[in-house]
């Protein structure tokens, strides 16, 4: 069915298991041989190339699409995170050294936006690496860890949450 090479990632058909994404592959040509996740079947399969077709750069498209859909559905689904009371309505101000320079001035709400979203998507990264079949549990420990140290960088950004359960917490906290 398939010609040409596979590489991680690529997304693929399988008459049996259905649409899969490629995690990785050994050899070449017609001996290639691919370790497939199969979302539907929660599983990651080792299957020859040859019994597998790529997806159509418009099925590819539509796949990812769904994906981004859904996500977005669970996002919704997420309780909503309230910038407390004390900035609404302020502003963050970016003040350079040189006094001849204008300052940046960002909607303290729109800057709080992109902290929740940073928040939220390193859970997304730590769900992703928790579920993962091919990472090892000392890979997962190790990669989990900056994850840790990621949110305790941005404990700074703690004063602006309206409910301590949203913050960040670091190594030293727990979750």
């Amino acid at each position: 069915m398939m010609t040409g090479d596979l590489f991680p990632g690529d997304l693929v058909r399988h008459d049996t298991h259905g649409i899969g994404r490629v995690v990785e592959t050994t050899g070449f040509g017609e001996g290639q041989k691919c370790a497939v996740y199969f979302p539907r079947a929660d599983r990651e399969t080792v299957i020859a190339r040859a019994s597998l077709s790529a997806l159509t750069p418009s099925e590819a498209d539509a796949y990812d699409l769904v994906k981004l859909a859904v996500q977005d559905l669970r996002a919704e689904e997420s309780p909503a995170v309230a910038l407390a009371e004390r900035f609404q309505g302020g502003e963050l101000v970016l003040q350079p050294a040189d006094p001849d320079l204008a300052p940046k001035k960002v909607p303290i709400e729109t800057f709080f936006h992109k902290i929740v979203m940073v928040r939220d998507r390193l859970r997304v990264l730590e769900q992703q690496i928790n579920g993962h079949k091919g990472l090892s549990d000392q890979d997962k420990v190790g990669l989990q860890q900056y994850i840790t140290r990621a949110y305790g960088s941005l404990t700074t950004f703690n004063v602006l949450f309206g409910d301590r359960r949203d913050q960040f917490v670091g190594q030293k906290g727990a979750r």
